[in-house]
């Protein structure tokens, strides 16, 4: 079986990539793969006694059947809850995408998943430093891209920018996945058909307000 590895990124800073990439995750081992999440970036850790630790990162190793040790799957822990690039400055510390491209092929080539999903943090163009963002950290792994879009208002505005960005980056929008994050969204399925005429991506799947186990159709990802 191909190993295949996609980046996982977000309409914004809230939509729920980290809650749909473990998700995914699940959904691919429930199909006998086996898989890896690698939160690279996570600003807004804490100290645990062994170190910094992100909730996103433990969720995604939670949800990983393959194990690697805290420090692979989130090199570049934060403590401020903030954009990377700031909070990065306020440790005296730069990130920088050669050096994050190189962590993260090395902990892929290590666990040897079938599937790795690699998630952002926030949005498509969070800057890393004053020169690179992080839409550079996915053009230097060169990728496929799964957008997650939450389902509130202004998700069109902003799904179709985002989707914009990353093909003209030369990337290939492999699918999106609706996340409803506004329960109470007026207009919720006027706007996903909206989407999928407009995205021109497969929808992975909807992912309900209290859904623990979506259905999605994961033959787009070619796994």
């Amino acid at each position: 079986m191909s190993r295949r590895v996609f980046f996982v990124t977000g309409t914004d800073t809230g939509v729920g990539k980290t809650h749909v990439t473990a998700l995914l995750l699940r959904a691919l081992a429930a199909e006998g793969k086996q898989v890896l999440g690698l939160k690279p970036v996570a600003a807004g850790c804490v100290d645990s006694g062994d170190g910094l630790r992100n909730d996103d990162a433990l969720a995604l190793m939670a949800a990983s059947t393959v194990q690697l040790p805290y420090a692979q799957v989130n090199p570049v822990a934060l403590v401020a809850p903030l954009s990377p690039h700031i909070a990065a400055a306020r440790e005296s510390r730069r990130v920088r995408v050669n050096q994050l491209s190189g962590l993260v092929r090395g902990a892929i080539m290590q666990a040897r998943a079938d599937v790795t999903l690699v998630e952002g943090a926030g949005g498509w163009r969070v800057p890393l430093n004053d020169m690179e963002t992080l839409a550079d950290f996915a053009r230097d792994l060169a990728v496929p891209v799964i957008l997650v879009v939450g389902l509130r208002l202004g998700c069109l505005n902003h799904a179709l920018l985002t989707a914009e960005a990353i093909r003209r980056d030369g990337l290939r929008l492999a699918g999106w996945v609706a996340n409803a994050v506004d329960p109470h969204m007026e207009a919720r399925a006027e706007n996903i058909d909206t989407l999928r005429a407009a995205l021109q991506a497969p929808l992975l799947g909807v992912v309900e307000w209290d859904d623990a186990a979506p259905q999605f159709d994961l033959a787009p990802l070619g796994t």
